[in-house]
């Protein structure tokens, strides 16, 4: 039987179909794989289901973003063609958000630039724990259509509280100070905020809060919005270990992990890692699927 037209459908591609699967089922919605055929010179062809309702959902983390944004618009464009008259992003990771500043003369401002064509490609854009700094919501980053921002701290922090009771919750830097707060306030654990120091993409100091025995005897667990290198993460886990913590685990909302720094992670003492679905991964332990699907719901 064919799918009546008023139902939504949710599409996606085949490295986040477990995802798209268990989105699908949460909302009762049809979903389907896009197809994707890379030719050798880089370019991408894609193939939609022919026939689509009014309202599609695309489903497309942004992890390697220089990969991902061309298909991703060309996407876009063909279910508008197909008859979709509403379109919603849903890119639980969501690249390029960090840079909404030119801090010297010259520099581009990635943050506005891709908002913009995102907010010409698409009616609204759902993300989890997106890395903004001075700008307050997502629909400031998508102007002119709906922009929705959801954590997934309260998720971590419960995984985290059911597998070491008692943990004390630490921000390796002051940006997740606001992610290990929210996590910590809603499942009754302590927490506390480190502060970081870069002197290059790889290259970072972390200073324990003071006062430093605050970890002393504590079960430590690092809760960040995302591992890239590893390096915070490693530096603030070597930090607190010295400190006199008993252990230390990470929960991360986004595991990207590029090249070793999972291995630099370990290297540093830490136990376990724990991740959100946000990005497929090995230590993926929670899933966001009932945070997308009630913010779907509501749009």
């Amino acid at each position: 039987m064919p799918t009546p037209i008023s139902t939504p459908m949710l599409l996606a591609c085949a490295d986040e179909a477990a995802l798209a699967q268990g989105l699908a089922a949460a909302l009762g919605w049809p979903w389907a794989l896009i197809d994707q055929h890379g030719f050798p010179d880089g370019e991408t062809r894609l193939r939609l289901p022919p026939q689509l309702p009014a309202r599609v959902v695309l489903l497309r983390g942004l992890q390697d973003p220089n990969a991902k944004f061309t298909p991703l618009l060309l996407a876009a464009a063909g279910v508008r063609e197909l008859g979709a008259q509403h379109l919603t992003l849903v890119s639980p990771y969501l690249a390029y958000m960090r840079q909404d500043l030119a801090f010297t003369p010259g520099e581009v401002v990635s943050q506005r630039h891709i908002g913009r064509l995102l907010a010409s490609a698409f009616d609204a854009v759902v993300t989890v724990d997106p890395h903004l700094h001075r700008v307050a919501t997502m629909d400031e980053v998508v102007p002119g259509r709906r922009g929705i921002a959801l954590t997934a701290a309260e998720l971590l922090g419960g995984h985290v509280a059911q597998q070491v009771p008692g943990a004390l919750l630490l921000a390796p830097d002051e940006e997740a100070g606001q992610w290990v707060k929210r996590a910590a306030q809603a499942h009754g654990l302590d927490h506390a905020v480190c502060h970081k120091t870069r002197h290059g993409d790889r290259d970072v100091d972390v200073v324990l809060p003071l006062p430093a025995g605050v970890v002393a005897g504590r079960a430590v667990v690092l809760l960040d919005d995302v591992a890239s290198t590893g390096r915070t993460l490693a530096a603030a886990a070597r930090g607190v270990l010295a400190a006199g913590a008993t252990s230390v685990d990470v929960a991360v909302t986004h595991a990207l992990f590029v090249g070793d720094a999972l291995a630099q992670v370990q290297a540093a003492g830490v136990r376990t890692v724990w991740s959100s679905d946000c990005v497929p991964h090995a230590s993926n332990a929670v899933s966001v699927v009932p945070l997308l699907a009630a913010a779907l719901r509501r749009l």
